[in-house]
């Protein structure tokens, strides 16, 4: 009987040892799988991201073809929704294309019928917070002619090939870096993705709007894309080298690309 019962006790004592290792290696997995699991979640983040970027450049690009001009970006003032906004309506309006924001406003969600909106009516991007609403720019070169009625067609082809009017106002311009550029232009060519020729750029400020806030976490490269008195951005590839970093992600069209869709729409010539 003893004897049985120290077996019985080495039997016992045997699984509980085999219980612990277990539990060290399914911990030891389940703490390997942490890193993997946060960095595919911002992947799909990153992919959604770019997927709601895409359909909303779309949808600028519909609306111009719809109506011979693309729509004011939404303000970012207290009250503002998701709808175009103009500086001074109704002395301001689709008759003149003066907008509030041209340079620092967001996608008017409501106005383009879009989806992925919060209560406001702002599209967001897949992180989904407020910080995380999509952003629109757009140019107000040769007299708000993408924004007023009737102005591209006015402008006419060759006239909306020209990158300034006559008051010298630039469309807008898309650089590597913020290292070298101005207040007006990317510096250095080395330095220009798009001189001058980009008429509407829509972005996301990526995840460290969520997680951090911007401007406060933004890098100089971020922080450029966050001067809403400047025609002038950087789109570049993702970096977390700290002082460096960068996961803005950025979508631009170009005047050309313009010119042949609104042709083909019968909004011009």
């Amino acid at each position: 009987m003893q004897r049985l019962n120290r077996g019985r006790a080495r039997a016992s004592g045997f699984t509980l040892v085999e219980l612990a290792v277990v539990v060290l290696v399914i911990t030891l997995l389940l703490g390997s799988l942490l890193i993997p699991l946060a960095t595919q979640v911002d992947q799909r983040n990153v992919a959604e991201t770019q997927k709601r970027l895409q359909e909303v450049k779309e949808a600028l690009l519909g609306y111009a073809m719809a109506n011979g001009r693309f729509p004011c970006p939404a303000g970012n003032a207290a009250g503002d929704t998701g709808v175009e906004k103009f500086l001074n309506p109704p002395g301001d309006s689709a008759v003149n294309g003066n907008c509030s924001n041209f340079y620092n406003g967001y996608v008017p969600g409501i106005t383009l019928g879009l989806s992925n909106l919060d209560s406001q009516g702002f599209v967001v991007d897949a992180w989904g917070l407020q910080q995380n609403r999509i952003r629109y720019a757009i140019t107000n070169g040769l007299t708000n002619a993408f924004t007023k009625q009737g102005g591209m067609r006015g402008v006419g082809i060759q006239g909306l090939g020209t990158p300034t009017n006559g008051g010298g106002t630039p469309m807008l311009y898309v650089c590597a870096s913020s290292t070298g550029a101005t207040a007006t232009n990317c510096g250095p060519a080395a330095n220009t993705l798009s001189d001058g020729d980009t008429v509407f750029i829509v972005y996301s400020l990526g995840k460290n709007a969520a997680t951090s806030g911007a401007p406060g976490a933004a890098t100089g490269d971020e922080l450029l894309n966050l001067n809403g008195a400047n025609p002038v951005f950087v789109s570049r590839t993702t970096s977390t080298q700290a002082g460096v970093e960068f996961d803005d992600i950025v979508l631009y069209s170009s005047r050309s690309s313009i010119i042949s869709q609104m042709t083909v729409a019968g909004q011009l010539p």
